[in-house]
């Protein structure tokens, strides 16, 4: 493995797995229940990638605490629902990340999600044998603060200049420019090329499967 990065950290939804519509319908099934003005799906869709709290706060900043956690309660309920207990992965990310593996780099995640959330999607996609370590949302800060790229690189022992972040986001490049380490960014997922190309990855990859190749020649 003969190039700068030692360590890669993926965002989950939006890069690895394609959750988006599982999360806008588990998100809207919450705000029905309970009465709360309409958000459309581009306003959910937007927040994907926050941590839950932080998401909520973004969408309904004018509602009382018990509401918000009872919205929370609430996604929380319907999002397994909604994806029959199983959310697919993006085309050849498996075959991708155990090529990666087997390649000898260390791999990680950096997830809004909650710890049961991504414990569960691991299972339900069985990678999470390919993993080194994970940070998620309810653990420390959200994105786009650096804490958790912090606490991996720390976990992993692996210097910021030898750290690369992968993600679909603006959260995700954000987090990676606050913490010192350089990104990379995928096309398929939240935000657009354009606007994630504001935050100055070094690509943007239109599928997964294009990294192994790119990460052997990044400065290309």
């Amino acid at each position: 493995m003969a190039n700068r990065f030692n360590l890669l950290v993926f965002d989950w939804d939006g890069t690895l797995s394609d959750s988006e519509s599982g999360i806008i319908a588990a998100m809207q099934l919450a705000i029905q229940e309970l009465g709360l003005t309409e958000r459309h799906d581009v306003e959910i869709c937007e927040i994907i990638g926050l941590g839950l709290e932080e998401a909520i706060d973004t969408l309904y900043p004018e509602i009382e605490v018990g509401q918000r956690h009872d919205l929370a309660r609430l996604y929380r309920l319907y999002y397994p629902m909604v994806t029959a207990g199983s959310t697919p992965l993006f085309p050849r990310t498996q075959a991708t990340i155990e090529s990666l593996y087997n390649a000898g780099y260390l791999l990680a995640v950096a997830t809004g999600k909650s710890r049961r959330g991504l414990d569960r999607s691991l299972r339900e996609n069985n990678l999470g044998h390919y993993f080194h370590a994970s940070r998620c949302a309810d653990e420390t800060f959200s994105k786009p603060h650096p804490q958790m790229l912090r606490d991996l690189m720390q976990m992993l022992d692996v210097s910021p200049e030898r750290t690369l972040m992968i993600g679909d986001t603006e959260y995700d490049l954000q987090m990676a420019m606050n913490a010192e380490v350089a990104s990379l960014a995928v096309s398929y997922g939240v935000h657009p090329s354009g606007r994630l190309l504001e935050f100055r990855p070094l690509t943007c990859l239109d599928s997964l499967a294009e990294l192994p190749v790119w990460l052997e020649h990044p400065d290309n």
